[in-house]
């Protein structure tokens, strides 16, 4: 079954629209969770802090470039900030001795 005669250019701007959009939905969350990284102060030792905060500050760099190209890899960059702090402070926690 077709469409309207205008229904595969409206998809088209839609899909444009989005590709557009969604990597700065990514980006205001990736925002968003870097409260949570200053939090890390609460469990581990400052040079850890400042390691996690360079790689916040590396992935909110890298969803900015990537931003037009890979507009997907941007507004996956929330979910990959907040696997990293959970991954190595769980690494921590567990290997180092880090509490709180």
């Amino acid at each position: 079954m077709a469409g309207p005669p205008g229904w595969i250019s409206a998809r088209v701007e839609l899909q444009r629209r989005a590709s557009q959009i969604v990597p700065w939905v990514g980006i205001a969350v990736h925002l968003v969770i870097g409260p949570a990284y200053a939090l890390a102060g609460l469990l581990a030792p400052p040079w850890a802090v400042a390691a996690l905060w360079a790689i916040w500050i590396a992935l909110l760099v890298m969803a900015i470039r990537v931003r037009r190209s890979r507009p997907w890899l941007a507004a996956a960059t929330p979910l990959i900030s907040a696997a990293v702090w959970l991954g190595l402070l769980t690494l921590g926690e567990r290997l180092l001795g880090w509490t709180a």
